[in-house]
């Protein structure tokens, strides 16, 4: 578990990950409404290169921006995993891009084995405890 005690150190994490990421990374982001993980999602997108701002996908489901390699961030809240494939949403998982997924619990059956779990959780203090659920990726950043 990392603990990033504002805003800007949740980005800065966020984007040191995003920097790590190749074709085909598919990241499961979990989070309480309120935990950051739109703050998480801009600071991934900026280490992969995005420059347009990053927001929720709540309403639109799929928001696709342009980097070192596409951003296909997706909010499955309202999904389950046969609208996920009758939207054909399932194919971004196995795209040429990184995928970042919000309330993955909705579509776990569908995520790729290879998924990098990202739990954020808002601590009492306003601190934000991360775990990484990807020994290697984990491996990357404390080193």
């Amino acid at each position: 578990m990392i603990v990033t005690n504002s805003e800007k150190e949740t980005r800065a994490l966020a984007s040191q990950i995003g920097s790590m990421l190749s074709k085909g990374s598919v990241i499961a982001l979990s989070g309480e409404l309120g935990a950051g993980k739109t703050t998480f999602s801009q600071g991934l997108a900026k280490g992969l290169g995005v420059e347009e701002y990053v927001d929720s996908p709540t309403f639109s489901i799929l928001k696709i921006y342009e980097g070192r390699l596409p951003l296909y961030h997706m909010d499955v809240y309202r999904l389950d995993e046969e609208s996920m494939e009758d939207l054909g949403l399932d194919e971004y998982l196995f795209g040429d891009g990184v995928c970042l997924v919000e309330w993955p619990s909705r579509i776990d059956s569908l995520l790729p084995e290879e998924t990098i779990a990202i739990d954020i959780e808002a601590l009492s203090t306003g601190a934000r405890a991360i775990s990484i659920h990807s020994a290697k990726l984990y491996k990357g950043l404390m080193s």
